[in-house]
């Protein structure tokens, strides 16, 4: 058997730069890596810094959460953490459909236990 090593294609290496570039500038040109640009690596509302370590916990909010408007200048994107992009479409679904903490007019209760508390005062 021989030890020798077989030398790459150039072609094909050639090939595989130029699919990366390809694929690197399509990326770009999404609104993630857009407004990743713009933007501080921040969540906009726990303050949370991120490093490229972690910069895939990082998202894109759409602030009218329409995800087809996606002007240029960033002004409808905020880049919070998940946990908190999570939160903000919760509370978006929640005030839309109401909310579970707060009880419906027909729940409330009409008995006052103080309702006669002056009159039993007043007998002693």
């Amino acid at each position: 058997m021989s030890s020798q090593k077989k030398s790459p294609n150039p072609s094909k290496l050639d090939q595989i730069v130029a699919d990366a570039r390809r694929n690197s500038s399509q990326r770009e040109q999404g609104y993630r890596e857009q407004a990743l640009k713009l933007y501080p690596w921040i969540c906009g509302r726990c303050a949370r810094e991120f490093s490229r370590e972690n910069l895939q916990q990082l998202t894109v909010h759409h602030r009218d959460h329409n995800h087809d408007h996606n002007p240029t200048d960033g002004s409808n994107w905020e880049l919070l953490c998940v946990y908190c992009h999570d939160n903000e479409h919760s509370r978006y679904i929640d005030g839309a459909h109401g909310s579970l903490n707060q009880p419906a007019a027909a729940d409330k209760g009409t008995f006052n236990p103080f309702a006669d508390l002056k009159v039993l005062l007043n007998k002693s």
